[in-house]
């Protein structure tokens, strides 16, 4: 009867509550990435904060591009926000004129370029993965997204060279600065991309890169 006392006894014995408790809406982990975003749960953040760290990360980006140095931020923390604005962005200032009195103004449609830049992407990420990239198919797309940032700068600067009376000294600024933005799309998306091909079929996946960016560029000198 004892032994039977003692083994309820045992049954019966309070759980222990010794461990680690998560508090809903409390952050337990402020550890950060190599990017600079902090690696936590968000359901549970303000909106406004949300927002602010994703211009933050998207700024970050942008800042690789430009300077690629650190290749692994935009592989790992991938976005299409940074290429939707730059898509846009690009789209609305090449679009032509859809007036009668504007003949001379024949650039491309805003869809036009919208459908140049992503179904171009599309092909090179396309293309990438059939020589054996071990990347993703939404990092491809972001990364060359991303890498259009010298050639939306070089867009701005001929808009600003297009509001002084044109001379051959000015076509020759806007063909140069042009050709500079294309230069550095094509040489940061390859720091970015470049690691995730074979050695032996490196140029097979550079020269659609470069026909993309050449493509885009075209577009911006000629129709500006």
């Amino acid at each position: 009867m004892d032994s039977k006392l003692d083994m309820f006894e045992d049954v019966n014995t309070s759980p222990s509550l010794e461990g680690d408790m998560s508090i809903p809406g409390k952050r337990t982990t402020t550890a950060t990435s190599a990017s600079g975003v902090p690696d936590y749960n968000t359901l549970d953040e303000p909106i406004s904060e949300t927002v602010l760290r994703d211009i933050r990360a998207v700024g970050i980006k942008f800042y690789h591009v430009l300077y690629p140095k650190e290749k692994s931020s935009l592989l790992r923390d991938w976005d299409l926000w940074g290429p939707l604005v730059l898509c846009t962005f690009m789209a609305t200032i090449l679009q032509g004129s859809s007036s009668a009195d504007s003949m001379a103004d024949n650039g491309p449609e805003f869809a036009q370029v919208f459908v140049i830049v992503w179904i171009g992407a599309a092909v090179v990420t396309l293309n990438s993965k059939l020589l054996g990239g071990n990347i993703s198919f939404f990092q491809s797309v972001c990364v060359l997204g991303y890498c259009l940032t010298p050639v939306a700068i070089s867009l701005i600067v001929c808009r600003v060279i297009l509001l002084a009376t044109q001379t051959r000294l000015l076509f020759f600024l806007r063909f140069v600065t042009t050709t500079m933005g294309f230069a550095w799309a094509t040489y940061a998306s390859f720091v970015f991309l470049g690691q995730s091909q074979p050695p032996h079929r490196k140029p097979l996946a550079v020269y659609p890169i470069f026909l993309f960016f050449f493509i885009i560029s075209w577009l911006v000198l000629s129709h500006n």
